[in-house]
């Protein structure tokens, strides 16, 4: 009782007698109720379910680590590591991988690494530059497996296992079980887009930037990308305060989701706390106002409502009604199929797992497989979304790189792959990390 009426009593004189934003107070005072005990997490659900209130906190973290040039130095940092063309393809790749722990969109993850592309593209011919055009998009896509917050249809995705089963996949899990497979699918892209669109003379060409040249000439060139320049190299090694408080503040958000077995804060509540350290006044990288204007507030929306048709799919029996309808022989070749090709129906990612979850589960459970399982390897397949411009917003942000032809060239090779990694991942790699298929 005191102490809710000490941080009643400091949020009404924070409101009354400072210049701090409304929302910032009200969401540290409710965080501060929320972590002490006095309020359970579920109270939250006042304003939205579990799932709503993580992406909004995700997407406020993801606004400050952007805010702070985090990322893009980090990225730009590892790329002026190559020294050849395919060089920088994988190194690309794995900074693009990377950005999955820090973006939690894959859209914003597209328009955070356009910058990155335009300035490589004036320095490549025109078979690698339509090359990487390809590449950056397709890594992103199915780079984003390796979070749970790397994808909206991932939170959609356990949200539908706990209503079904009462057990969803943590992100410590989702992490041990998604990073595997997007660092393979990452560096498997790499090699098949240069082999689809570069020469072999492409690939074992040397890499250099305009930076480059110019640090031999004039000496090296501030703020551009990938150089080489040994003042760059210093320059990463002297991260500016920004940089450092998002890094501090996603590692320890990350640290308390991995350790939430020993702590049982939930995940929202964790990540909440972390988007008011990087909007605190003075201490954050950017503002609540700001991060707020930076959420896609229809995205959520619409997660959330087909998160809603989802469970009542489930509650009510219509999914196992629908399931009777689809024979369980080969089961998951059938869910990992029917998942790489939903894409060409559905555009959005939220709305294919909302449709493939409620009926893989069902579909499991009566042919004795882990729900678990399927819904992941679903779930991980759906994410490949490749074939035309318009089955992602990623594909589409880079649509000037490339022609429509080369995504369905790109296609044709990509997503049997896709589909064989998800399939080995299922049948061989997860269940010796401790999900079985059966």
């Amino acid at each position: 009782m005191i102490l809710t009426l000490v941080v009643f009593g400091a949020a009404v004189l924070l409101w009354v007698c400072t210049p701090l934003d409304d929302t910032y107070v009200a969401l540290a005072a409710v965080a501060a109720l929320v972590l002490s005990g006095v309020l359970p997490a579920s109270s939250l659900a006042a304003l939205g379910n579990s799932t709503t209130w993580l992406l909004i906190a995700a997407f406020v973290l993801a606004a400050g680590v952007t805010a702070s040039g985090l990322p893009v130095r980090l990225a730009s940092w590892l790329m002026s590591r190559a020294r050849t063309v395919r060089g920088l393809a994988h190194l690309t790749a794995l900074a693009l991988l990377i950005t999955a722990f820090f973006v939690p969109s894959t859209s914003g993850r597209a328009a955070l690494s356009l910058p990155v592309y335009e300035s490589l593209r004036s320095t490549m011919n025109s078979r690698v530059s339509r090359a990487f055009g390809v590449l950056f998009p397709s890594v992103i896509l199915l780079t984003a497996v390796a979070s749970l917050v790397g994808a909206g249809a991932h939170l959609i995705t356990t949200s539908l296992l706990e209503t079904a089963t009462g057990q969803g996949i943590g992100f410590g899990w989702w992490l041990l079980l998604g990073v595997p497979l997007a660092v393979v699918s990452a560096h498997v892209t790499a090699e098949i887009v240069l082999w689809l669109f570069t020469t072999r003379a492409d690939r074992v060409a040397l890499f250099t930037t305009h930076a480059d040249r110019a640090a031999r000439s004039e000496g090296p060139l501030q703020g551009v990308p990938c150089s080489n320049s040994p003042r760059q190299h210093r320059q990463f090694s002297a991260l500016a305060r920004p940089e450092w408080t998002a890094l501090v503040v996603v590692l320890t958000v990350s640290a308390a989701w991995l350790s939430e077995p020993w702590h049982h804060v939930r995940p929202e509540v964790v990540a909440l706390a972390g988007a008011l350290v990087i909007t605190a006044p003075r201490l954050g990288t950017t503002t609540t106002k700001k991060a707020f204007a930076d959420i896609p507030w229809s995205l959520l929306v619409f997660m959330a409502a087909t998160t809603m048709l989802g469970t009542a799919l489930i509650e009510s029996g219509a999914a196992h009604l629908m399931a009777g309808l689809v024979t369980t022989d080969r089961l998951l070749i059938t869910v990992v199929v029917v998942s790489l090709c939903a894409h060409l129906v559905i555009q959005s990612r939220s709305a294919r797992s909302s449709v493939l979850i409620p009926i893989v589960i069902p579909l499991a459970i009566t042919a004795g497989m882990n729900p678990a399982a399927l819904a992941l390897a679903s779930t991980a397949a759906a994410g490949f979304c490749h074939t035309l411009t318009s089955s992602a917003k990623p594909v589409a942000l880079f649509a000037d790189a490339y022609e429509p032809k080369d995504l369905l060239k790109l296609s044709a090779v990509l997503a049997p792959v896709t589909g064989l990694l998800v399939l080995g991942s299922a049948t061989l790699l997860w269940p010796l990390l401790g999900l079985p298929l059966k």
